[in-house]
């Protein structure tokens, strides 16, 4: 597997209680991985640990939220020649040993995208009502719009490869929210995504950037916009080979 050059991306937020973990685990289980851990203005100790343990550390001078995080850590991938990014979050939820799969996956099948899914098999994961109801929704709306079952479109659990890496390192306008919106965009312009199913935890410490009330509301009305706007502006466009 050493053959190729993978980047595991790491958004962190205030995640002092779980980032080292995380980086203990991903080191035992992918080896073979580098890792880059982007610290979006943590007020805690986060981007301290991440130092101590010799991990690469980008810190942004403001709180520019989970999305731009996230597109800073695939921007570097793309300048320095990733063929792959796996990304994972920094709370615990995803499972270093369950992203050999997302990876040995990608190698097999050769697709652009591989969905770590909680819910294409059932392995046991808690869903709580609110998001079991969004994903269902999101799912359905994937399935009409693009003729393709996507169990799990909110998973930001992912392996993606260098064309992917590409087009979202220089997307203008990375969505605030890049889940469901992002795999209709994907699988309308004729990219090709799998599912792998995978075990998830809940998060034991922290606090999550979809906790209350208001801001799982605004998400999926967010979130619905962003979809129909995508599939307008997809009418007649020409798809990639």
């Amino acid at each position: 597997m050493n053959d190729k050059k993978v980047l595991v991306v790491i958004p962190a937020y205030n995640e002092e209680e779980n980032i080292g973990k995380v980086i203990k685990e991903i080191k035992k289980d992918i080896k073979y991985a580098d890792i880059l851990v982007i610290n979006d203005c943590s007020k805690d100790k986060t981007e301290q640990i991440v130092k101590e343990n010799g991990i690469h550390c980008i810190t942004n001078i403001y709180n520019m939220r989970y999305a731009m995080a996230v597109q800073t850590g695939i921007k570097y991938a793309f300048q320095n020649n990733y063929d792959y990014v796996i990304q994972m979050d920094a709370d615990g939820q995803h499972i270093a040993k369950e992203a050999e799969k997302l990876y040995k996956e990608m190698e097999k099948s050769k697709v652009d995208v591989v969905i770590g899914s909680r819910y294409l098999e059932d392995l046991g994961y808690p869903c709580p009502l609110f998001r079991k109801i969004g994903t269902k929704f999101f799912e359905l709306l994937i399935k009409i719009f693009c003729h393709q079952r996507i169990a799990d479109p909110l998973s930001g659990f992912q392996c993606l490869n260098r064309r992917i890496i590409e087009k979202y390192s220089k997307m203008g306008g990375y969505p605030e929210y890049p889940d469901a919106n992002l795999v209709i965009d994907l699988l309308l312009s004729g990219y090709k995504i799998k599912e792998v199913p995978v075990k998830m935890r809940l998060r034991e410490t922290g606090v999550s950037m979809h906790s209350g009330i208001i801001k799982p509301i605004r998400y999926m009305i967010t979130q619905f916009y962003e979809c129909v706007v995508i599939v307008i502006k997809n009418i007649g466009k020409r798809r990639v080979k």
